[in-house]
């Protein structure tokens, strides 16, 4: 408990956001904060030589104290150059260090994130669309796994919808299939199976990514507290498919099996 407070308080002492106005690397003018995680602080810029509006995002100065937290943002770098010129994810721009930290530039994909969507916006999803947008997401994560990176990260704020085309963002937390594991095995299991060096912690978040999809058009019909496979209204084919990307059952072990799956319950539906 003192020790998380005291982190605590580090990152509110140290970890202020910068300044709007304030210019970066004699360049990129603060506009406003995007977004604030465990690693860095995320900014709207403005590129004053190209004239152009980029996303800035600084490592905390709390986690540049730590050889991890440097590892961390280094490897985000690392990651973007191997998804170079992806046309669903963010190019990098730029990435340096000066008085104020470390720092990595990025292309602003400007669209709606399906947090924006479902929360702000009140947009629902029937199961049809859900599989659609699942599918599509699906394709884009395969790509990922062949190039050998899991994203560990795929939640609904961290998709996003631009002109009719998904973006995948933030990849702080993308790590290589071939890396080591270190794991905290007092975490919550959930977050242990999200943050797993596997394919398969991509395919549980895209599976809990498929709930909040299903969940935005759902109603509650008592108060009483049901799971989810009573509460939606949904085919039995996607729930078996649901239950083995969130591992209750016997898990996909790569995205093709989801896929597969996917297409064998269409085939099935179309059959007379």
């Amino acid at each position: 408990m003192i020790t998380e407070w005291w982190n605590g308080l580090q990152r509110l002492v140290y970890d202020r956001p910068l300044k709007a106005e304030l210019l970066i690397h004699g360049r990129y003018k603060i506009k406003e904060v995007l977004g604030m995680g465990s690693y860095g602080i995320t900014y709207i810029a403005f590129d004053i030589k190209k004239g152009d509006s980029i996303v800035l995002k600084q490592l905390r100065k709390t986690k540049a104290k730590t050889d991890s937290g440097i590892r961390s943002f280094q490897r985000e770098t690392q990651m973007l150059k191997v998804l170079e010129q992806h046309e669903h994810v963010p190019n990098l721009l730029d990435e340096f260090q000066n008085e104020h930290g470390f720092f990595i530039v990025m292309e602003w994909v400007k669209g709606d994130t399906f947090e924006d969507m479902i929360f702000r916006d009140q947009k629902t999803y029937s199961e049809k669309e859900t599989i659609h947008i699942l599918l599509e997401l699906l394709n884009i994560v395969e790509n990922f796994h062949q190039k050998g990176i899991i994203h560990r990260d795929l939640r609904i704020p961290n998709i996003i919808l631009r002109d009719g085309k998904l973006h995948i963002i933030d990849f702080g937390l993308a790590c290589f299939v071939t890396d080591e594991e270190f794991q905290d095995l007092n975490d919550h299991p959930e977050k242990l199976r999200m943050r797993a060096v596997s394919v398969k912690s991509d395919l549980f978040a895209l599976g809990h990514f498929a709930l909040f999809l299903l969940y935005s058009s759902y109603e509650p019909q008592s108060k009483k507290e049901r799971s989810w496979e009573e509460e939606l209204e949904i085919s039995p084919s996607l729930k078996s498919i649901l239950r083995k990307m969130l591992q209750l059952d016997e898990p996909f072990q790569s995205v093709i099996s989801v896929k597969t799956a996917i297409t064998s319950m269409h085939v099935k539906a179309k059959r007379p």
